[in-house]
């Protein structure tokens, strides 16, 4: 039996590269409780960390970083080489200059979401994720880690006495592993809205979701990632604020969530 509980619900934005995009932005926001700003590594720059950050002010959103790989090209979604020290760095560049931003505006970071390939090698990879720790440390101890699910993000965040929450995707195939499916594959990205909708519930009211081999996996998610960038996104953000309020989950911004 599902049993009523909180979540937070985030979504990556100041990605956009055209107007279309950044509109498609600012529809989504209303729905979300929580931000990560692209901070000029795989996406943005100064005028849009600024713009992303003031829209998520008017609707009272916790604001976080969203450092990625500096590769535009691949937007950040291509794995290469890394050392622990390039990671610490550009974890320290990136959060810093929106939170230098963020100051401008009188807003403070609450947490820091890595981005992409970052994301995803990190929460297998012992070492950087360390090191994305260690960077975050440095630049604010009040910072919140966001990783996935049981990753080696939120052991090396808790390890650096952080506060960690972990991070679901109810439009993403799950390994049986626990690991996201990989883009490149077919099955990586679900579309379909029904889908999505009952992977969300499952994951928030049960802790469960099935993973692409059939198995279920247990996982206990802090907050939910909506992307801006799949199709029918802002119909799909208002239907999955539809059924948590059926169902009596509060939704609440990251930094409120305990």
């Amino acid at each position: 039996m599902t049993r009523p509980r909180s979540i937070d619900v985030n979504g990556d934005l100041g990605e956009a590269a055209t107007t279309e995009q950044r509109d498609a932005e600012a529809r989504l926001i209303p729905y979300l409780t929580s931000v990560n700003i692209a901070c000029g590594g795989h996406a943005g720059d100064a005028a849009l960390m600024r713009r992303t950050m003031q829209l998520a002010r008017q609707y009272n959103l916790a604001i976080g970083a969203h450092p990625g790989l500096p590769d535009r090209e691949s937007r950040g979604r291509r794995e290469q080489p890394l050392s622990p020290a390039l990671v610490r760095d550009l974890i320290c560049s990136q959060v810093g200059e929106l939170m230098a931003i963020g100051q401008s505006e009188g807003l403070r970071l609450s947490h820091v979401k890595p981005h992409g390939a970052l994301y995803n090698m990190a929460a297998r990879d012992q070492e950087l994720a360390d090191a994305i720790a260690t960077g975050i440390a440095r630049i604010d101890r009040r910072l919140i880690l966001v990783g996935l699910a049981g990753s080696e993000l939120l052991a090396a965040g808790t390890a650096h006495g952080l506060r960690v929450a972990a991070e679901g995707f109810a439009d993403r195939a799950y390994q049986a592993d626990g690991r996201l499916l990989p883009r490149t594959e077919a099955e990586a990205l679900i579309h379909d809205d029904a889908t999505v909708l009952a992977r969300a519930q499952s994951l928030v009211g049960d802790d469960a979701v099935a993973a692409v081999d059939g198995s279920w996996l247990q996982l206990h998610i802090d907050t939910l990632c909506l992307h801006s960038d799949t199709p029918g996104a802002v119909r799909l953000a208002h239907a999955l604020r539809k059924m948590f309020d059926d169902r009596g989950i509060t939704v609440r911004r990251l930094d409120h969530a305990r």
